[in-house]
């Protein structure tokens, strides 16, 4: 709850700021960002970042595959030796 209210302050507090400052002023900031966001250094990062995900999603994927398939085992009463 406390980033939703973080959030929401910070996108009313940048509307305001941005309506003041004026079209011109948008355009340097993103003019900036974008100039960030493209080099290089920032763009290693985002790579690192895809490949932590990437990998962490291909390990819930066999995470859940492996919890289908021994809930699938226990309902058909495979998990339990009869006697």
């Amino acid at each position: 709850m406390r980033g939703k209210l973080i959030f929401v302050a910070g996108a009313a507090l940048g509307f305001v700021l941005g309506a003041r400052a004026g079209h011109d002023r948008y355009d340097q900031i993103a003019d900036k960002t974008s100039k960030v966001w493209h080099s290089r250094a920032v763009q290693r990062q985002v790579v690192k970042a895809e490949d932590f995900a990437g990998a962490k999603a291909a390990d819930a994927v066999d995470a859940v595959v492996e919890g289908v398939k021994f809930l699938v085992t226990r309902a058909l009463g495979g998990g339990k030796k009869k006697k």
